[in-house]
């Protein structure tokens, strides 16, 4: 059982999945001071607050943390946007993949054939028309 917990942990894509949530949590844990501390008091100026997780509206007992969540709407989308960001900055760096053609259709490939076998008959028709170019010249 050892052995198998050893060969489990030493795959690459556990260890892949270990780093990623590791560096995801320092990210989270950033971004949100970033929010907290330089974003906040940066909206809270236009609004007239400074700390908008105290903003709480209060119906009977009930208290609507409405400044938590847009705390939390915020550093979603800067978090979404990062990531964007870093998405679109390794695929640029990757380079563009080739792409595989995709393969024809059977009708595109019959009348491919066709096409073809007419050039090589000599199909009696481009035969006029060039007749009739010659001619008219």
């Amino acid at each position: 059982m050892l052995r198998e917990f050893k060969e489990f942990i030493a795959r690459g894509n556990v260890m892949d999945m270990a780093v990623g949530i590791i560096v995801g949590s320092a990210f989270t844990t950033i971004v949100k001071d970033l929010v907290a501390y330089l974003i906040n008091p940066l909206i809270g100026l236009f609004i007239g607050k400074i700390d908008l997780s105290n903003i709480v509206f209060t119906v009977g007992a009930a208290q609507f943390k409405v400044g938590a969540f847009l705390n939390a709407v915020i550093n979603f989308l800067i978090i979404a946007f990062v990531v964007f960001l870093l998405v679109k900055g390794v695929n640029h760096f990757r380079g563009k993949k080739e792409e595989p053609e995709e393969a024809p259709s059977a009708e595109a490939q019959y009348l491919k054939e066709i096409a073809e076998t007419l050039k090589q008959q000599g199909s009696p028709t481009t035969i006029k028309n060039d007749e009739n170019v010659k001619n008219n010249n």
